[in-house]
């Protein structure tokens, strides 16, 4: 199950600029023979801009696919909530051995006990969210994710003493109404689902802020964290696994296949939504990223009612628009007061560097 769902963007590249005048300084004591343009080639841009199409489009398709899959799983192949997240803990694992063999990011040695908290967090967030998706239809479990949002603000300002605007509380009233609507007219929904989804909610929220707080803490990035993280979460769901879930019987040989293969099929795609995030923070820009986020919602939302047949009455249309609108607005305002807006003269403090 993809991880890190937070809206944030805190990694930029550091670039080598010499200054016209220094440029012109160098042309009068050594006048070139041949002209030399540092600017890109066409053929270079059309290479780069393919290379961020690729990467984003990869990180889309696994997010909205992991959810599909993960839902088919839970309805046709009788494998449990937490035996499917004890394996896509375990692909994800593999896959950071991988990656640290190839030299994608350094291992820093730490001591497991500082990670263990933080794992125990990660394990009831990846939990429950499966849990809510497989008690509760896709499109009432994807805006309770969006809830998300709201309640890591109140965690972050009753705890963390963090200020927010006056606009950014108003933009998160229409999440909240939106989510409301839309659930208390979804003829699906029931109580246990309810409440399994709030906690996801709030485990969620838990783990976004802490996971902020610790990567500071321990000085780690991601990837560096999630490789201790991981496979001790999936060590943690064992003993759950062994006294609260049975291991799937299957009437026929074509079932088993079936079922391993979607198995194996959500632990890979889990595994490259984690990349793929990380790929995706590091090579575009804020605005990019945020809008990403919000595409695989809405593409999520529209598949559900689409590929699972979800009813949708006029109530529930409306309580989703009333949630995207709240998100969108949120993300502009938030993006606004950080300066990150690419056109300068939105954001609050206009400087030339802004991204």
């Amino acid at each position: 199950m993809p991880t890190n769902q937070n809206y944030s963007h805190n990694d930029t590249d550091s670039k080598n600029i010499i200054s016209p005048e220094a440029r012109a300084s160098i042309a009068d004591i050594n006048p070139p023979t041949i002209k030399r343009s540092s600017a890109p080639s066409s053929a270079e841009m059309l290479r780069e801009h393919v290379r961020v199409v690729l990467g984003c489009a990869t990180n889309i398709i696994a997010s909205i696919g992991i959810i599909f899959l993960n839902k088919y799983i839970f309805k046709n192949c009788r494998i449990r909530t937490m035996t499917l997240t004890a394996i896509q803990m375990a692909f994800t694992s593999i896959g950071l051995l991988i990656c640290l063999q190839m030299n994608t990011f350094v291992r820093k040695t730490i001591a497991l006990e500082k990670v263990l908290p933080l794992a125990a967090v990660f394990c009831a967030f990846v939990v429950f969210t499966n849990l809510s998706l497989e008690y509760n239809t896709i499109g009432t479990y994807q805006l309770f994710k969006i809830l998300t949002t709201p309640v890591v603000v109140l965690i972050s300002w009753q705890y963390y003493k963090t200020k927010y605007s006056r606009m950014v509380v108003a933009t998160l009233v229409p999440v909240v109404v939106g989510v409301a609507t839309h659930s208390v007219n979804d003829i699906q929904l029931t109580l246990l689902g309810t409440v399994i989804a709030a906690i996801g909610i709030l485990s969620a929220s838990l783990y976004q802020v802490w996971i902020g707080e610790r990567l500071k803490e321990l000085e780690m990035n991601s990837q560096q964290l999630l490789y201790y993280q991981a496979p001790l979460s999936a060590v943690l769901l064992i003993p759950f696994i062994v006294v609260m879930e049975s291991f799937p019987s299957f009437e026929t040989d074509e079932q088993q296949r079936t079922a391993i293969t979607a198995v194996v099929a959500s632990g890979i795609v889990a595994f490259v939504v984690n990349l793929s995030v990380y790929w995706v923070i590091k090579n575009t820009s804020a605005l990019t990223y945020n809008m990403i986020g919000h595409m695989k919602t809405v593409s999520i939302l529209v598949g559900g009612f689409i590929l699972f047949q979800e009813s949708l009455n006029f109530k529930q249309f409306l309580g989703i628009m009333m949630t995207l609108f709240g998100l969108f607005a949120y993300t502009l305002i938030r993006m606004r007061e950080q300066n990150q807006l690419p056109c300068t003269r939105w954001n609050i403090n206009p400087t030339p560097t802004s991204v």
